[in-house]
């Protein structure tokens, strides 16, 4: 059955995330008096939602509660403030989405990122391109790799799961294409390896975003 739209992540597979998100990480647990990251290291402490960021950058003795809130909330602020100072689309994504809007392929945004922060950076940041439905992480539905989200856009946009393409670039993404019955293709220019990527079940590897256009 050939492929009629295509899932994407966001941070790490549209628009590259990374320094805005260790800049503001970084000023929170310096805030509250906590050793800071590397930017590299931020590539494994995102991917699964704001909560499980703050408990992955806390030191391992000082993720209780109080503690994780407290750093959400600083992050929050911070990130309020600076989440497009360097956040920008990966080079060949505009070129990737021009032509997909040509062959008029179906598109959608899915991420573990808040609904509100998703639906924003897409707005400001991918003008120009028609996305069927922008999706962050809501607390009626469970984020990704749990399928709901993912077959929640499928049947909003009328188009079976197998007819999708879903590309992300961590092993969240894969399973998350796995377990809704999507193609999972990896993004090798994101924030994870080829290792993880094959592990986790990708029947595709992309590295470079119009590699997509020879898939479909």
């Amino acid at each position: 059955m050939p492929f009629a739209a295509v899932l994407f992540d966001l941070d790490g597979t549209l628009l590259n995330t990374l320094d805005d998100i260790a800049s503001s990480a970084n000023s929170a647990l310096a805030e509250i008096g906590f050793p800071v990251h590397a930017a590299e290291a931020y590539k494994y402490f995102v991917g699964d939602g704001r909560g499980a960021l703050a408990v992955r950058v806390l030191p391992e003795d000082r993720r209780d509660e109080a503690t994780v809130a407290r750093l959400i909330a600083c992050i929050d602020r911070e990130y309020n403030q600076h989440w497009a100072d360097t956040t920008r689309p990966y080079d060949g994504v505009p070129e990737l989405l021009r032509s997909l809007a040509t062959r008029g392929t179906k598109m959608a945004v899915l991420s573990n990122k808040p609904d509100d922060y998703t639906r924003l950076m897409v707005s400001r940041l991918l003008p120009e391109w028609r996305f069927e439905a922008v999706v962050g992480a809501r607390p009626s539905v469970p984020s990704k790799p749990d399928p709901a989200g993912a077959l929640e856009i499928a049947g909003r946009l009328g188009v079976p799961p197998q007819q999708w393409v879903y590309v992300g670039d961590t092993d969240t993404d894969m399973k998350t294409a796995r377990a809704s019955g999507m193609f999972p293709a990896g993004a090798l220019w994101g924030f994870r390896n080829e290792e993880e990527l094959t592990a986790s079940g990708a029947r595709a590897l992309l590295s470079h975003p119009t590699d997509l256009l020879a898939l479909l």
